[in-house]
């Protein structure tokens, strides 16, 4: 009864808290400091007993199609050394473990801190005009991921400020600048644990085509500009986004930093385009699933929104692939995309895809192999 009482306690100051910051983010400024940290003990107090159910929808993969499969034996070393991200390092003399599974099921039981896998994959069996995903499942407690020695994605946070993430399953975008596609590639994971189990334990590891990304003319996945103010002048094509943060489409916010977010926030892409348009035909900007609503502008117009007003828990607008059609005449030699993005609850962000721009002869396909 003691504990059912403290854990009511907590989330009764979530409710409270949650309240106020509702109406500060109303406010054209950034969240601070301290009441990230707040969030953050909030957090670690609901989710440290680590017999709590693995959440296995929280990043679904449906729309993606497994091409490698990654389940089975990989290298394993105890420690950190930074050195054990890169291509040079000669992982052959490194234990032997499956996974996924505990670290303590392979005979590491007991052991916490610091411990590195890693895995090779033949890059032939993919082609560069598609997105591609790492999954790795979910991994206990924290982890940094490279591809081929440069880094693909983190969840949690390391000591001395630790953040446990052992319950989000990890999905990185694979750029396609990254992967060798004439040979070898190496995965390498960097995995805290602080306490109990620890390593990849649960999932369904593997590289995954995102499906409907073949069909896209220009792909628009990977690195975005993000930040949690609001202003009018951020649709401008003109607007210097430089000192905003980085964030990799599609994925959840909450899984790049921002896990205690919820309200309103921007996400800003420059690109230049790698076809040349038919005056004559038709296109379509795919922004995948957003979690919740999104306005979305290019090169300073707006092109679509998907919102159907209702409340956390009753809206489905999440759910829905946002397709808008680019005006004739508006894509140019560079380009400017800006979405402002309103979570309403749990996860935000633009989560799913495809993410790109795609003829109209190709568009029915792409929504129903996604659907």
């Amino acid at each position: 009864m003691i504990s059912f009482n403290k854990t009511l306690l907590v989330m009764t100051m979530a409710w409270l808290v949650s309240s106020a910051t509702a109406i500060a983010q109303s406010v054209d400024t950034e969240p601070n400091s301290e009441e990230d940290g707040f969030w953050e003990t909030i957090f670690e107090y609901m989710y440290k007993d680590k017999k709590m159910k693995h959440n296995a929808d929280d990043q679904s993969l449906k729309g993606y199609k497994k091409v490698i499969d990654l389940t089975g034996t990989w290298k394993f070393q105890i420690g950190d050394n930074k050195k054990w991200s890169t291509t040079e390092i000669d992982d052959q003399s490194w234990e032997e473990i499956y996974a996924p599974t505990d670290w303590e099921n392979e005979g590491f039981n007991g052991y916490d801190g610091y411990a590195w896998y890693r895995i090779h994959f033949d890059g032939r069996k993919l082609k560069p005009n598609q997105a591609y995903y790492l999954v790795l499942g979910f991994i206990d407690d924290v982890d940094e991921t490279f591809l081929n020695g440069r880094l693909v994605g983190r969840t949690g946070r390391f000591p001395p400020r630790f953040r446990t993430a052992y319950n989000s399953n990890r999905r990185y975008y694979l750029s396609s600048e990254l992967i060798n596609f004439e040979g070898d590639n190496v995965i390498s994971v960097k995995v805290y644990d602080e306490y109990k189990n620890g390593g990849i334990v649960k999932g369904n590891p593997g590289i995954y085509l995102s499906e409907g990304s073949e069909n896209l003319l220009q792909n628009l996945y990977g690195p975005w500009r993000f930040t949690r103010s609001n202003s009018k002048s951020f649709i401008e094509p003109d607007y210097d986004d430089d000192h905003w943060d980085v964030l990799l489409v599609p994925g959840y916010w909450d899984n790049q930093g921002y896990r205690s977010f919820d309200g309103t926030a921007w996400y800003r892409k420059s690109f230049d385009l790698s076809f040349t348009p038919n005056p004559h035909e038709d296109y379509y900007l795919v922004l995948g699933r957003i979690d919740d609503f999104d306005i979305t502008y290019l090169n300073g117009e707006f092109v679509g929104e998907t919102n159907d007003h209702q409340s956390f828990g009753q809206s489905q607008s999440y759910r829905t692939i946002r397709v808008y059609k680019i005006p004739n005449g508006l894509l140019s030699k560079k380009n400017v995309l800006a979405v402002k993005v309103k979570d309403i609850g749990i996860d935000g962000g633009i989560y799913s895809g495809p993410v790109g721009i795609i003829s109209e002869n190709e568009v029915t396909r792409m929504i129903r192999k996604t659907d």
